[in-house]
């Protein structure tokens, strides 16, 4: 994925590799088991796409001089978020960072370092580091109270977690434990409803502010898979106070995310929210949303994308805001 200009179905399939019997994210070295889930997962996408493709003309047909973005070091295809509300938007990639109108850092890595883009607003050219123990850290500073805890003093169960961005291995765990490398380790959130589903508020933000919050369910035996239940289209306002707003804006400011997906949980015993991830390299829409929840979504989006895009580049190219 680290040439910007390759493209189309071919150039997509030199993302993955085929090893040992399982399909692997060349980028992050993740495998995905071949299953039906899998197979459901490639059919929503294709579908996905043929109703972007009809978006994408319909931006474009409005729009005779569309703006432009760069993205470094990687280019993301159209099922990351980003892209998929940048082309819902009417942006078109830019051949290079001289005739662009804004860059955006784009790597799956866990840790990395931007690549410079003189004379161009780059968002989330700050988010360096999410791994799970720094945004444990920043988490803890503006909330107040703690999500990290120390496996060897700790009792009952807690989560382990790999550091490594989309790896989804997290498990539940007896402690007190000898904490394992490149792991981390956290408070048990307990969302679960009355009927045994656990909830996550999937929440993307532009400009470091929530746009939308994807509610979604599944089993609490399944609390840690990929694959949700199902998902609803909620208001922030409808699911944050005021003071839960400000402070992950502050959060999102600290760690650098302009754009990108956080996923809070909401403790059913004290009440409290948690921000347990950050992904500046999230997939969407969520499949498991109504495809009406899926339009609805992705229109706030790009246009919340667009804002972020346009006031960015006014501002590079305004020495007194620079």
């Amino acid at each position: 994925m680290s040439n910007p200009q390759r493209g189309g179905l071919l150039g997509w399939l030199g993302d993955f590799a085929w090893r040992d019997g399982a399909v692997e994210i060349r980028k992050t070295g993740i495998r995905l088991r071949v299953n039906f889930d899998l197979i459901w997962e490639v059919a929503y996408w294709l579908a996905y796409l043929a109703v972007l493709g009809v978006a994408v003309a319909a931006a474009r047909a409005r729009r005779r001089a569309p703006m432009s973005i760069w993205y470094a070091p990687d280019h993301p295809r159209p099922w990351y978020l980003l892209r998929g509300a940048a082309l819902w938007a009417g942006f078109r990639v830019a051949s290079s960072p001289s005739v662009a109108d804004a860059s955006f850092y784009f790597d799956d890595s866990t840790r990395g370092v931007p690549p410079p883009c003189p004379g161009l607003q780059m968002f989330n050219h700050r988010c360096t580091d999410i791994s799970k123990t720094h945004v444990a850290q920043v988490f803890a500073t503006v909330f107040g109270y703690p999500l990290a805890l120390d496996p060897a003093e700790a009792f009952g169960d807690i989560v382990e977690k790999s550091e490594r961005n989309g790896v989804h291995d997290g498990r539940i765990v007896q402690a007190p434990l000898r904490p394992r490398n490149g792991y981390a380790y956290q408070k048990l959130i307990d969302t679960t409803d009355e009927v045994g589903l656990v909830h996550d508020l999937r929440t993307p933000c532009a400009g470091g502010k929530p746009v939308i919050v994807w509610e979604k369910t599944k089993p609490s035996a399944m609390r840690f898979a990929i694959h949700n239940s199902k998902a609803v289209l909620r208001d922030p306002i409808l699911i944050f106070s005021p003071s839960e707003l400000e402070m992950i804006a502050t959060f999102a400011r600290i760690i650098g995310l302009d754009w990108g997906g956080l996923d809070i949980l909401r403790d059913r015993q004290n009440g409290q929210i948690y921000i347990v991830d950050v992904n500046k390299t999230d997939l969407g829409p969520v499949i498991a949303l109504s495809w009406c929840d899926k339009v609805k979504s992705m229109n706030r989006l790009s246009r919340a994308l667009s804002f972020l895009v346009r006031s960015g580049a006014r501002n590079a190219h305004d020495p007194a805001r620079r």
